[in-house]
């Protein structure tokens, strides 16, 4: 048993076409039938004007008057009315007595016969026409009066009719017709043809789809659309904005309507700008936004002509903020892997003096270096009573000592715990003040002078084994090592303060680093900088500084560079303890007159 043939609705280019075709037939069919009609009238019109014309003419002319006075009118007029008939194109020219009785007639065997029609009003002197069945059959004809000009009341003398067979007038109606006929047909088949030719096109741009799936195809877009999460940007030829999703308007930072407009006037920066105008493919392009990083993908839309371009977007902030978490714990791992190499190295000298009998040495190297160790917890617990921050400094610190640099506390440096708002996380913490301390570090170790193995030692040195100087406990050690705010010597430095000032957490990190030029300071916070070589980062690398002023915009807060008391450069952020993190603020950047070192930091 054969299946039933599910018949599918017709597309929607086939619909337009049979519409369009019965609107283009009933459009000509209209206008044939009209112009017939107005023709018929304009020809029956026509030929009224020209019987009376030609009745009149004749009624007026001396010779009619002249024969009719002689004794056998017939003879002089019937060749002159025939004359008079083929000159003007009319079927018949009639002289007759005032009673009717015809002197002239296209057939001869008529004459004398009463005119078959209306005489009345010519008889009282006016010209008038008329349509009538006469002898010939159906006329428009007119009938005029020949007045005896020599009689002073000018009586009418004699009557003159002219007519056009109706049958006439419709061959020239039909003759006419035929040619619009002609003109309705061609334009018929003109508009047919290009009916045709734009609906092949629809369904071809249509994929011969129907309404209902044009329709259902339209409302899944919608809904991919807003579902999606990254970004989708759509530009056409002229690079304006044709199309953009919700994921699109969220990591470009666009408000309001932006279709239509360029891209140029969008508001982004030069860098994403130019990416998004470029001719050719961009590929996983990292770029900043003012409060996100993201990974941009263009593809031009071309068929024989640049169309558009399709563009792609992903939010890369927070990948970025975990990968700068996993690169401090992986330094923190490093370390860790450091600190207990040197311990193994303590712990052998220590047995060490033992075995050699010298056991109070061997007690005595000990205790002090466990110290020295738990003097510098307690002094980084003392002035910071937060435990992320804290945290983050202790480990900062054994990860500068790697580095060969020495990681300073100001004495100003206290944070009380709880004073931190709950709308500013860990997370933000860590991302600004790891990341600075981070650039920091890599500043100052580019700019030592000597290798770290011959520099003093660090204040996670010192807390790792090195020896105190004779006559100082651990704890002036521990105090010497983190609290001198920048000695004078070789060895490279990082000063960090973290203090509440005026309801605001002050986040403060300088270096010996080679500074941050004025020139470049927009540069560094706008592209991203790399301290692992001069000039802006490849893509994906020297973002560190991007976080920071992003964590500050999200919390209200801001961020400066100038130039450290040792030279390098310090930036400051400065982060607001009484209000929500929705709170914005614009992030500022400026070096003072004096900061002329050249050279990026971070």
């Amino acid at each position: 048993m054969r299946k039933p043939r599910i018949r599918r609705p017709h597309s929607l280019a086939g619909r337009l076409f049979a519409v369009q075709i019965v609107l283009v037939a009933a459009v000509v069919t209209g206008c044939a039938v009209f112009a017939y009609l107005t023709d018929r009238s304009q020809a029956e019109a026509a030929a009224r004007r020209q019987v009376t014309a030609t009745a009149t003419a004749v009624a007026a002319s001396p010779a009619v008057r002249e024969s009719i006075r002689s004794t056998d009118p017939t003879s002089t007029l019937q060749p002159y009315a025939e004359q008079v008939r083929r000159d003007t194109d009319v079927d018949f020219v009639t002289i007759m007595r005032p009673d009717g009785s015809r002197w002239t007639h296209p057939d001869s065997t008529r004459i004398g016969e009463r005119f078959l029609g209306h005489t009345r009003p010519a008889l009282d002197g006016v010209t008038f026409s008329e349509t009538y069945t006469g002898t010939l059959g159906p006329s428009v004809r007119a009938v005029a009066p020949v007045r005896d000009t020599d009689q002073p009341d000018g009586r009418v003398v004699a009557l003159v009719s002219a007519g056009i067979k109706v049958d006439s007038i419709s061959a020239d109606v039909r003759r006419q017709l035929t040619g619009l006929l002609g003109v309705a047909l061609a334009a018929l088949t003109l508009g047919g043809i290009g009916t045709y030719l734009l609906n092949a096109r629809l369904r071809r741009h249509t994929h011969g789809m129907n309404a209902a799936e044009l329709s259902r195809m339209h409302d899944y877009h919608q809904a991919a659309l807003h579902a999606v999460r990254e970004g989708l940007l759509m530009l056409d030829g002229r690079r304006c904005v044709a199309l953009v999703n919700d994921g699109g308007r969220e990591l470009l930072g666009l408000h309001g309507d932006v279709v239509g407009r360029r891209v140029d006037a969008l508001g982004l920066p030069p860098a994403l700008t130019e990416a998004l105008l470029a001719p050719e493919p961009r590929v996983d392009e990292v770029h900043l936004t003012a409060d996100r990083i993201v990974v941009v993908n263009t593809s031009p839309v071309s068929g024989g002509e640049r169309r558009g371009t399709v563009v792609t977007l992903r939010d890369h902030t927070e990948l970025q903020a975990l990968s700068g978490e996993l690169d401090s714990v992986r330094g923190f791992a490093e370390a860790l892997r450091s600190q207990s190499h040197e311990a193994a190295n303590r712990l052998h000298a220590v047995v060490s003096l033992i075995e050699l009998g010298r056991a109070d040495e061997a007690v005595d190297f000990a205790t002090a270096e466990l110290e020295l160790a738990q003097a510098l917890t307690d002094q980084v617990m003392a002035a910071v009573a937060e435990p992320v921050l804290a945290a983050l400094l202790l480990g900062k610190a054994a990860q500068a000592n790697e580095h060969g640099v020495e990681l300073l506390l100001t004495p100003d440096t206290r944070i009380d715990d709880g004073l931190l708002p709950p709308a500013l996380t860990p997370r933000d913490l860590v991302t600004i003040l790891g990341n600075l301390i981070d650039n920091a570090i890599d500043a100052s170790a580019s700019e030592a002078n000597r290798p770290s193995a011959e520099a003093e030692p660090t204040a996670v040195g010192a807390a790792a084994g090195s020896e105190p100087a004779p006559g100082a406990d651990a704890a002036t050690a521990a105090q010497a090592a983190l609290s001198r705010p920048g000695r004078s010597g070789h060895r490279p430095q990082v000063t960090v303060t973290v203090r509440a000032d005026g309801g605001e957490l002050l986040l403060r990190v300088g270096d010996t680093g080679p500074g941050v030029a004025a020139e470049v300071v927009d540069e560094v916070f706008r592209r991203g900088w790399s301290t692992k070589s001069p000039g802006p980062a490849p893509h994906g690398r020297g973002l560190g500084l991007a976080l920071v002023r992003q964590a500050a915009r999200r919390n209200g807060g801001t961020v400066t560079v100038g130039e450290s008391p040792a030279g390098g450069a310090e930036f400051t952020v400065r982060l607001p303890l009484l209000v929500t993190a929705s709170a914005t603020a614009s992030t500022t950047a400026s070096v003072p007159a004096s900061a002329s070192t050249p050279g990026a930091t971070p």
